[in-house]
């Protein structure tokens, strides 16, 4: 396993430097049978069904969102061929789930949020921003354009050369956002990513609000309406709705 830092993401918190987020790679018929044997039987059944985790659901084509994945949700998580997976969380990961990681070849996006309750809720802007860039795929790509412009390449090349790559740059996906519960940290993210598939804000408060349903907060929805997407509308949209 391999842990990667990336030094340029970082921010203030309270006086403070943290990181903003952490990359984890890693490469890598009639017999009657007793009541007891009943009970086993059925725990053997059980052991068969694939059990998603808490408020899970599918938010587009490769992008999902649920809850903390539990032991118990490994089995079906393993159906979805997962790539990434983006926690929004900021205790260190589970032992557990890290060899989940580690034997199916997934990489973890750790953005630690932390999860404070009203009054008090703070959503980082730029942490949102960086997570919908992992959602997007578009952090390697954009070092590759960076590069083409240090080697001063022609405008109409360069152009030419981005679109072709970006539009068909699914590197992360499939992907599963989760927070703790899947409601209001994953509510935020996916919210913003809704405005940057230019849903309206009625919209976007509903699918929040589908999932946070009575511990909804005014503050998350205030963050979600204030979200300023327009330094990520140049970026890739290889989603289903977003192709018209």
């Amino acid at each position: 396993m391999k842990v990667e830092l990336n030094p340029n993401h970082h921010h203030q918190d309270q006086g403070t430097e943290t990181e903003m987020c952490r990359t984890i790679e890693v490469v890598a018929g009639g017999v009657v049978l007793s009541p007891a044997k009943q009970v086993a039987g059925a725990d053997d059944c059980a052991d068969d069904l694939f059990i998603p985790p808490l408020n899970f659901s599918m938010v587009d084509n490769g992008i999902f969102r649920s809850g903390f994945p539990e032991s118990a949700n490994f089995s079906f998580l393993q159906t979805l061929g997962l790539r990434s997976i983006i926690c929004l969380c900021p205790e260190p990961y589970p032992e557990a789930n890290v060899e989940f990681l580690k034997s199916n070849g997934i990489k973890l996006f750790q953005f630690g949020i932390e999860g404070y309750k009203e009054p008090f809720v703070n959503i980082p802007e730029d942490t949102i921003r960086e997570a919908l860039k992992v959602v997007l795929g578009t952090q390697e790509i954009n070092h590759f354009a960076l590069s083409f412009i240090e080697t001063r390449i022609t405008a109409l090349l360069y152009a030419y050369i981005y679109l072709l790559f970006c539009n068909a740059d699914v590197r992360n996906h499939p992907v599963l956002i989760h927070c703790k519960r899947g409601k209001h940290r994953t509510g935020c993210l996916v919210g913003c990513l809704r405005k940057l598939q230019r849903w309206c804000l009625t919209s976007v408060f509903d699918e929040y609000q589908r999932f946070a349903a009575a511990k909804a907060r005014v503050a998350d929805q205030r963050f979600m309406e204030m979200f300023d997407v327009s330094s990520l509308k140049h970026l890739p949209m290889p989603f289903s709705c977003s192709k018209r």
